[in-house]
């Protein structure tokens, strides 16, 4: 499992009971619905693309690996984006993507 990025950890060491209660919605929320977990990891995915944010990409995608849902459908739902957000941004999700598919 790689290292969690240092500001992360910080935040949740200095603030113990803040990480504790957004742990707790977080899971709150995700048995909320009827989405089973590999869906649900899919969407978060997916989220972290549409608000192009590198490190999250990252992270959702070795959670999808570890998960065992294989990579071509972790680049479809990249490439799915692409009518939405465009080729650039597509293109930038889709190589955060590549550097944890290319680890495997």
């Amino acid at each position: 499992m790689p290292d969690l990025p240092k500001p992360y950890t910080r935040i949740r060491t200095e603030f113990p009971e803040v990480a504790e209660a957004y742990d707790a919605l977080g899971n709150a929320i995700h048995e909320a619905g009827p989405l089973d977990e590999k869906t649900r990891q899919l969407v978060k995915l997916a989220m972290a693309v549409g608000a192009q944010m590198e490190g999250a990409t990252h992270a959702h995608t070795r959670r999808a690996l570890e998960m065992g849902l294989p990579a071509d459908a972790i680049k479809h739902v990249v490439l799915l984006a692409m009518t939405t957000l465009g080729f650039p941004s597509t293109v930038s999700a889709f190589t955060w993507v590549m550097d944890e598919l290319d680890k495997k």
